[in-house]
């Protein structure tokens, strides 16, 4: 006899009629916002609609890596507030999400890299987030397995060391998160597929989903690389927007090697070691926009090139597993939040790119705050989607992504 199992977060609702908030999309930030509209605002008539189940998407396929070190001014004191809740959270939930602050180390390759990390870290420094300038060998008593010398492609000329940074354990943020907000009386719809929105008048009024239709007055989209193309489809609001593949994989386990996260824009490369002696690897995005997440050889052969390059002691490491996210990125590399602009009643929170993990929790804190008051925090103001048309692009990135209108 098969005993039919209940979901961690609780038992099984049945899909109501109406709601007075849906959430389409079952990642982080949907629902760290559903956490925290019932924890702080006491709204607790939420469903959350996934067409597959939670963490499908970027909330199961990163590698996990948290830190409040952008470049911008807007930028820091949100990742900041996101790093200093997950201890927070693990109290609040009452759930081990696994938080390990080992700090973060990105790696400089030329003086004028690190000109520009001086510039990072005073940003970082006057809102109050630590962060250091090193030089090759400092950077080396801190990671003992680093190739300082000349003779590799971008030889290391020194680092950005940023403490607070590190790691927490991204399923058991779904999780926890989940079994949180269920807690409080949030209801969670896998294998729902939203299918449109419904309007009168400029105001939201329902939700067509493939189990029904959903009558409500306030509607948010975040789902991660598949945003833009519904926001597109159920409100024709047309977003800067690319989506592109990030791949990453791990080795097989070794002994303890990686104190830190390690990372490397000139070699578009980044490593921590996991709990289970895993080396976990991520790189740069494919270039081209698609809705894939198979993985390639090329990018197999980048990792193993450049692991081999600056932590030698790699060298002949088997890679054990490869896997695939989307990355919805926009033109200044920095998210898209906004509500009440378009439809009353209908919110956004999209174009993370690679960057959403490490945010979920601070955003989901403000986005609910903007959703039960309908004012927009200060926090996100700047993250309105009219800064493309006043050309207020953030400049989190020099690295501008190509993209179509009609993506």
């Amino acid at each position: 006899m098969f005993l039919k199992k209940k979901p961690m977060w609780g038992k099984k609702t049945k899909l109501k009629s109406s709601y007075d908030v849906v959430i389409i999309g079952g990642g982080l930030h949907s629902l760290a916002t559903a956490y925290f509209l019932a924890k702080e605002h006491g709204i607790t008539d939420i469903a959350i609609i996934e067409k597959n189940y939670i963490g499908f998407g970027g909330a199961g396929r990163n590698t996990a890596i948290v830190r409040a070190n952008q470049r911008t001014q807007y930028n820091v004191p949100l990742y900041k507030e996101a790093l200093d809740l997950w201890p927070v959270l693990t109290k609040d939930l009452d759930y081990n999400l696994m938080f390990n602050n080992c700090g973060n180390l990105n790696l400089m390759h030329s003086e004028a890299a690190m000109k520009a990390a001086r510039m990072t870290i005073a940003t970082a420094q006057f809102h109050g987030v630590e962060s250091h300038l090193i030089d090759a060998k400092e950077a080396k008593e801190l990671v003992p397995a680093l190739n300082i010398s000349e003779d590799i492609t971008f030889p290391i000329h020194g680092a950005m060391f940023h403490p607070p940074g590190g790691v927490v354990r991204h399923d058991a943020v779904v999780w926890g998160l989940a079994r949180g907000a269920a807690k409080k009386g949030v209801e969670i719809h896998q294998q729902t597929e939203a299918l449109g929105i419904g309007t009168q008048n400029g105001k939201v009024t329902s939700v067509t989903t493939s189990r029904g239709v959903i009558n409500t007055k306030q509607v948010l989209i975040s789902a991660g690389g598949y945003s833009a193309a519904l926001i597109y489809d159920m409100l024709g609001i047309k977003l800067p927007i690319s989506v592109l593949t990030i791949q990453a994989m791990v080795t097989q386990p070794l002994k303890p090697v990686l104190d830190h996260v390690v990372s490397s824009g000139a070699y578009h490369c980044y490593a921590n070691q996991t709990l289970k002696g895993e080396i976990a690897t991520g790189a740069h995005m494919d270039p081209w926009p698609n809705y894939t997440t198979l993985n390639t050889a090329h990018y197999i052969k980048h990792q193993a090139e450049a692991l081999s390059e600056f932590l030698p002691c790699l060298r002949g490491v088997r890679f054990m597993r490869i896997w695939g996210g989307l990355a919805d990125m926009t033109p200044d590399m920095a998210p898209i939040m906004e509500g009440n602009n378009h439809v009353e009643g209908f919110f956004m929170d999209c174009g993370w790119g690679y960057f959403g993990f490490k945010s979920c929790s601070a955003v989901g804190k403000y986005m609910a705050e903007y959703m039960a008051t309908d004012v927009c925090p200060d926090m996100l103001k700047p993250f309105a989607l009219k800064r493309y048309q006043e050309h207020k692009l953030m400049g989190e990135t020099a690295e501008l992504v190509s993209y179509s209108p009609d993506n």
